[in-house]
């Protein structure tokens, strides 16, 4: 038996020790929580000093002996201080009193056993003494559990009666131990020996006491995840071994059929076990039942805070946000749906989604609703069940009838957002009983206003890109009022010039060429307003070419512009029209900047895999301040009535589109340079064969 109470008194020191070590981090100074390390870190040592000898023999050692008492007198201590701050009956002192006397005759016994022996007294007179000694003290610790228990008022039993079972358990032990021993005048050796297990069972119902009573400064933390997968797995344990059990009798006793019960026996059971281990109901009851009796909270708020968050933030792309919302609220309580009311530009609020519910008919509230301005003015969360009960608690709250037609409602939870009201969840009934207290209430409100800024946030998002296509729309009308408005400079010339020189076959020539490009230039607005500036289709274009047209097409104006270009040719991916347009915009401005004996001058160059378009004037030039806040600021202009403001912007929009830059350098009375940098094509012919198109960025 040696080896087995070596084994089960190692077992025993060592789980309180560990106890010791987390109580005593978690330790803040009290003397609850002193006088609780004192007596773990005690019967520590004691089961360590049976550990290392395993004896049981009366008389005892005499250091045996005494760390025997120090186990009971550092519980005993505890027990009575906290009976102390309960006042718990004027004997508590006498009580003290008699307790403490035995145990310094216990202590003392190895001492008086030479006084036995003197007197004439027998061994065996001498070892009931002892055994008698240990069942009162036994009987004693049991007392005090039980006077701890009946103290404690019964809405606090929860904090300490798994305390009162450890400690009890450690006392009911002994009394066992010892009573037995004393009605057959010796230790069974295999009581003995399980001693130690026996007391490492009480290490975990002392350490959830110790973590539901904050009072007594111990900061003890224990895992709601870790307990839940732990009573998981037991309890799984514990069925599959009642199962093999039920299996086995079946087997022996089934007879012929015996074997084949067995074989239906076991697969029911074990597709039962997966059933019970896949219920969301059978779930929620497990969480809800320990975090009843093992924790002083019902929630983990670090945990939930990140499982709400993460709920809000992975479903974005996947799901409805606002269902979203709905199903990171209800998963708190363990609701298995909900619909969510959002205010509208009116003031009223009107359902908008639905989880596992369908919206209902008619249920559109009113700004100046019961329900809406309870709602704004307490924050509350409405537990029907509880309105319906007592109405008093929610006095002025009048339901909406629709609120009756949702058979399964439970909760109404607020959604607010900088002190206004931007909607209600109401959610169904939870699958397992949750109480609704104090903390469930505060966790719900809190997650609404969490809630209420992501939905708002949401708004927001949808609200910018519903201007962004507005933005592009406003874009499109302003290119085109632009193209427009150098289409009818160009037709207005035309017919200003007709009356002096229509009998001149060249000018007739110019006029229908003109009339032409106009035509086209048309057919090609026609097309943008049919497909929008995002379908303008990119491909290989050639900016010798593109360059050279934009100058002839200004050439009408005077100062002529020039081209100075390179021989080989240089080729971006771009729209043909756009980047064209952009050119004749920037050649336009340089035109009405400068005199009309000024220059103006387009050259192309390459540098490595970027070509560079210059357009130069000796015009009157522009100051810092003017290039940085004004000049590619759109419908900012400075040409009165004839100008729109959105040539230069456009043409810098657009450049930028197409992986490039566009820079200016300008100084007044000096003149100013544009200088446009676009990535060129490395290979045509390979992309060409290729499908481009551009977005407006």
């Amino acid at each position: 038996m040696n080896s087995i109470g070596i084994g089960s008194y190692s077992a025993g020191a060592f789980f309180f020790f560990l106890l010791t070590l987390v109580l005593v981090t978690g330790w803040r100074g009290r003397a609850q929580g002193t006088l609780l390390i004192a007596a773990t870190a005690a019967t520590a040592l004691w089961s360590a000093s049976l550990a290392v000898h395993p004896t049981y023999a009366i008389p005892r050692e005499p250091l045996a002996q005494a760390l025997s008492s120090l186990r009971y007198l550092t519980w005993f201590w505890f027990l009575l201080y906290l009976l102390r701050r309960m006042q718990a009956g004027t004997r508590l002192r006498t009580v003290s009193v008699l307790v403490y006397a035995l145990l310094v005759f216990i202590t003392l016994t190895p001492a008086l056993h030479g006084l036995f022996r003197a007197g004439g007294l027998t061994a065996a007179l001498y070892t009931k003494t002892v055994l008698a000694g240990e069942v009162l003290l036994s009987v004693s610790g049991l007392w005090l559990v039980e006077l701890l228990f009946r103290n404690t008022p019964p809405e606090h039993r929860w904090a300490i009666k798994f305390l009162c079972l450890g400690i009890g358990g450690l006392f009911a032990y002994d009394f066992y131990l010892y009573s037995d021993a004393l009605l057959f005048s010796h230790i069974d050796p295999q009581l003995w020996a399980a001693r130690g297990a026996v007391d490492a069972l009480a290490v975990p119902l002392i350490a959830v006491s110790a973590a539901r009573n904050p009072e007594w400064s111990l900061d003890v933390f224990v895992s709601r995840g870790v307990v839940y997968h732990s009573a998981t797995l037991l309890g799984a344990g514990a069925y599959l071994l009642v199962m093999a059990a039920m299996g086995y009798y079946i087997k022996v006793f089934g007879g012929a059929w015996g074997p084949l019960i067995q074989i239906v026996f076991f697969v029911g059971a074990g597709i039962l076990l997966i059933a019970l281990l896949f219920s969301g109901q059978f779930r929620a009851r497990t969480k809800v039942f320990l975090s009843k009796h093992f924790f002083n909270y019902r929630y983990d708020y670090r945990e939930e805070w990140l499982r709400f968050t993460n709920t809000l933030s992975s479903c974005k792309a996947h799901a409805d946000p606002r269902e979203c919302v709905i199903r990171a609220i209800a998963a708190i309580v363990e609701s298995p749906g909900g619909l969510l009311w959002m205010r509208r530009a009116s003031g009223s609020m009107a359902p908008t989604t639905g989880w596992n519910l369908a919206l209902p008919e008619n249920a559109v509230e009113p700004a100046d609703a019961s329900l809406m301005a309870f709602l704004r003015q307490r924050g509350w969360v409405v537990n029907l069940d509880e309105y319906q009960s007592n109405p008093e608690l929610y006095a002025g709250l009048d339901l909406p009838d629709w609120i009756g037609g949702l058979s399964a409602a439970w909760v109404v939870v607020p959604l607010i957002d900088q002190n206004q009201l931007c909607g209600f969840i109401v959610l169904t009934q939870p699958r397992a009983d949750v109480s609704f207290n104090w903390e469930v209430r505060d966790l719900l409100k809190t997650a609404g206003c969490q809630a209420a800024s992501h939905l708002a946030q949401l708004e927001t998002l949808e609200a910018l890109a519903e201007a962004r296509q507005f933005e592009g729309f406003n874009r499109l009308s302003a290119l085109l009022l632009h193209d427009l408005k150098n289409l009818i400079a160009q037709q207005s010339l035309v017919v200003s010039s007709a009356s002096r020189h229509k009998h001149n076959p060249a000018f007739i020539d110019d006029a229908v060429r003109i009339m032409a490009h106009s035509v086209e230039r048309m057919n090609r607005l026609m097309g943008l307003l049919r497909t929008g500036l995002a379908d303008a289709r990119s491909q290989p274009t050639e900016l010798g070419g593109l360059l050279e047209e934009a100058v002839t097409e200004r050439s009408r104006v005077e100062p002529v512009p020039t081209f100075h270009g390179l021989s080989a040719p240089i080729h971006v991916m771009a729209n043909r029209d756009r980047l064209l347009t952009a050119a004749q915009n920037l050649i336009q401005n340089a035109q009405e900047a400068t005199p009309k004996d000024g220059t103006v001058r387009v050259t192309l160059t390459r540098h490595g895999a970027r070509a560079m378009i210059t357009i130069e004037d000796t015009g009157a030039g522009m100051d810092p301040a003017f290039v940085r806040n004004r000049l590619f600021r759109p419908f900012d202009t400075t040409k009165g009535d004839t100008g729109m403001g959105i040539g230069a912007y456009e043409s810098r929009e657009y450049v930028h589109e197409l992986g490039g830059d566009l820079t200016v350098i300008s100084a007044p009375g000096k003149g100013t340079r544009f200088r446009i940098e676009l990535p060129c094509l490395s290979d045509v012919a390979e992309t060409e064969s290729g499908n481009y198109t551009e977005g407006i960025g």
